[in-house]
Formats: C-alpha cells, structure tokens, sequence
C-alpha cells in the first residue's frame, strides 16, 4: 500500500525535538508544531515547557511506553476525525529508543498518512565524530539493564562486522564498557555525551583507555564500537584472541576467524600458533 505524503490528507506527524541545543529547532519543526491539532507526546510537562518557550499553545496528550498500547486507539479516533496529529518524545526524534512504534504500526495498517520531519537525534552526531567507518552500521539503542542479558546480547554481537551504536545511562556506562571489552576485547570506541550541549566531550581510543579518562560519567552516552571488519583487516590472530577471551574455545574461534577472513583454517592456525 503507498502513500502519498503532502495530497492533502490529515496525518500523523512524527516530530523530533532538541536533545541539549534549542539552536536546532527548525522553521519546519516549528511550522509542524503549529500545524497539528493535537500532540501525543512521552512527558506532557517537558512538552509543555517547549511549547511555552516557542508561544504555541496546543492540547497534549501523555503517551509512553506503559500506555503507548491503547493511546495508539486515541491517535487513530483522533486522525478518523480529521485531524493532525503529533507525536513527540522528551529529547530526539520518537521511536529511535522512545515510545512510538506501536502507534506509528496502527496508524499506517489502518490507512492513515504518517510523516516524519527530520531532526535531532543523538546517535548520527555521535556516529560521523567517531572517526570509525560510517558506511554500514548497526544501531543497537540500550543494551539489557540485566548483566546477563547484557552478556548474550554482546555475545550474538560479536562478529557482526560493521560499527556498532548503543546508548548508555551515566550510572551503568563504566560496567557496559568493561562487559563491551570483557565479550568483544580492547576494541577501538567512542563514546559521546552531552551532545550539542556546552559540555559536550567525545572519548576516542581502546576501551580500556577510555575507561581510564572517563572519571566521573554525567549526562546520557552514545557509545560507538568499531565492527569485527575493522579488526580482521587489521589482525585475524588479534580476532581468534577476542573469540577466546570472550569464552569460545580455540577451535571454534578459529573456524569461525577463517570463514569470515576467507583464510584457511591450517594456515591461520600455524599464524597463531607462531604468536
């Protein structure tokens, strides 16, 4: 089923707000804001304040992730009767690790118009000042808060070969740092916090280095990991070691090293076995 975004229609608009820099709210996200009847958002009182600094005036309608179940019905009676509406998070843009999904999923299966106007959000300033390879990339949000989980979600992870995106709270990122370097070993990161705000810093180099010069974590991480290419370009036996570090057995890592560098299973064995 198509859509054809701007033929008139009433829709649900999907509007990302500033995540530290006010400086980053554009003519359209405003212009939208203004627009729309009504707005969906996760916090009515942070909402609030935002409307009230730009003079907007607009009904709003709490939807997180504990009611985000039956709102989605409230969104669909509100477009059926010809109406626009916004969905809005705290910080960023909705559903990138926010509520939304579920009623973006409604909206669209029951014939509704959904537009995104594109915006703020943490992990794609995070991701191009890393100094890591862009091109392909996996955005992961937030690891489990359960150090177990956490493990195995590392774990299926590991030789994923492209850069890896998390987000991280300031009171577990020194634990998820040393789990990261304890499944995956001493990769190259970088982890940013703060973005857009006047204290913005950004950490680059090994995960153990970073963990050193961190000293007290404040405000929300965005934590980018170099992918498993970027080590086997490097060194295949530096990749057998992280498998084995991370608990695989040495035949294992290395069968699974020579499929994924294309090298012989023989020839990297007598490589590791003379390092």
């Amino acid at each position: 089923m198509s859509q054809k975004s701007f033929n008139g229609q009433n829709a649900l608009f999907i509007i990302p707000t500033p995540i530290g820099n006010m400086g980053d709210l554009s003519t359209r996200i405003i212009e939208t804001i203004k627009l729309v009847d009504i707005i969906f958002c996760e916090d009515t009182r942070i909402t609030g304040k935002l409307l009230l600094n730009l003079n907007i005036k607009k009904k709003l309608v709490s939807a997180h992730n504990y009611n985000e179940a039956k709102v989605k019905y409230k969104v669909l009676e509100c477009l059926n009767n010809n109406l626009n509406v916004a969905l809005m998070s705290d910080r960023g843009t909705p559903i990138i690790s926010d509520p939304g999904y579920k009623i973006v999923e409604e909206i669209i299966k029951n014939g509704h118009n959904v537009i995104a106007i594109p915006g703020p959000t943490a992990f794609v300033p995070a991701l191009v000042t890393s100094g890591l390879d862009a091109s392909r990339f996996l955005f992961y949000g937030f690891l489990s808060k359960k150090n177990s989980k956490k493990k195995e979600e590392l774990k299926s992870l590991i030789s994923f070969p492209y850069t890896l995106i998390f987000y991280e709270s300031p009171h577990r990122i020194l634990e998820t740092l040393k789990i990261i370097e304890s499944i995956m070993g001493d990769r190259y990161i970088s982890i940013s916090r703060e973005i857009t705000k006047k204290f913005e810093e950004i950490y680059r180099g090994k995960i153990t280095q970073v963990i050193e010069e961190i000293g007290e974590p404040k405000g929300e991480f965005v934590i980018i990991v170099s992918g498993i290419t970027q080590i086997m370009e490097k060194d295949p036996i530096k990749l057998v070691k992280n498998y084995i570090e991370a608990g695989l057995d040495k035949k294992e890592a290395l069968k699974i090293v020579a499929k994924d560098c294309n090298i012989s299973k023989s020839e990297l064995y007598k490589n590791y076995l003379r390092k």
